[in-house]
């Protein structure tokens, strides 16, 4: 159902398209999108209701101010409706509802995993992660950093690294440096957008990439894996953990899920249609390997050419 490796999505996604630019459509596909999380969290244990009404109650403009560059300015392509939020990643609504989000959504990758589902999806990128790089990176970036739950990870497998998240949104980035100060971590958070990150030439040895990229458009996403390359050490590497196109479970999408799907998604067309080896040997990367580690997921990892 979903796009082949080429330039053109197939007929399917041409239907959904059509449909999802009729305004009151895709307001309803993006409300049905967002109910059929909620319940499934709800069914699985995830108290979403609860969770979010306590965040709600927390101080969240002192927690913005500590880390918004008020001077970003931000690219058009953010600015677009993402995951059902009319305002997309801007918004206090879809910065408290990641994490609950995460686990409802995760849920179902393998039978019955539940709310184990997202912690198993991140085991299984930092598996494939741990046994490909040779060493132990002293200094890691996370791109597309979100709330943190990557991030935090990231310190769990390599605690003795020195950890930066990075993220466009402030809103995710004062729930992040919120958590922080709950577990007493040591993580630096940085708004900026991650083609452009304002950051010295050679000073990670790990850049990892979380599902971000299927929310990019294909230019974005050559600006940042340059500006990942430029990041980079000689000896440094790029992982990715995103949906995998060739998987099965999206071929097999019956329309209505795939149709709820792209109306929270506007740029999977281009995700789905993008040549990431090509694209990451272009932009001064070996060519990677691509290992799938999960139904519905693969992990790209890409060394520099020195």
């Amino acid at each position: 159902m979903i796009a082949d490796k080429t330039t053109t999505p197939r007929l399917a996604s041409h239907i959904v398209n059509g449909v999802l630019a009729i305004k009151p459509l895709a307001n309803l596909a993006k409300y049905q999108a967002k109910q059929m999380i909620i319940k499934r969290a709800e069914k699985i244990g995830v108290p979403w209701t609860k969770k979010v009404q306590t965040l709600q109650a927390h101080d969240w403009e002192a927690e913005l101010a500590k880390v918004q560059n008020s001077q970003l300015t931000y690219p058009d392509y953010y600015l677009r409706s993402f995951h059902a939020y009319d305002k997309g990643n801007l918004s206090w609504e879809a910065a408290l509802e990641v994490e609950v989000a995460a686990y409802a959504v995760h849920a179902n990758i393998w039978p019955h995993a539940g709310l184990q589902g997202d912690p198993k999806l991140r085991q299984s990128y930092h598996d494939i992660l741990t046994n490909s790089i040779p060493y132990q990176p002293k200094d890691i970036l996370d791109l597309g950093c979100s709330i943190g739950m990557s991030t935090f990870a990231l310190q769990e497998v390599y605690p003795e690294a020195k950890i930066t998240g990075l993220d466009l949104s402030p809103y995710f980035l004062a729930v992040a440096n919120y958590y922080t100060q709950q577990r007493h971590a040591s993580i630096k958070w940085i708004h900026a957008a991650a083609e452009a990150t304002q950051l010295a030439d050679a000073s990670f040895d790990l850049i990892s990439i979380f599902l971000m990229c299927h929310e990019l458009p294909q230019s974005a996403t050559r600006e940042i894996f340059a500006e990942a390359r430029r990041l980079l050490r000689p000896d440094g590497y790029l992982a990715i953990m995103d949906m995998n196109p060739k998987s099965e479970n999206y071929r097999k999408m019956p329309p209505y899920i795939f149709t709820l799907l792209k109306s929270t998604e506007p740029y999977l067309d281009e995700y789905f249609t993008l040549d990431i080896e090509q694209t990451l040997v272009e932009a001064g990367f070996k060519a990677p390997t691509i290992t799938a580690n999960s139904p519905r997921h693969r992990t790209v990892i890409a060394s520099v050419i020195k």
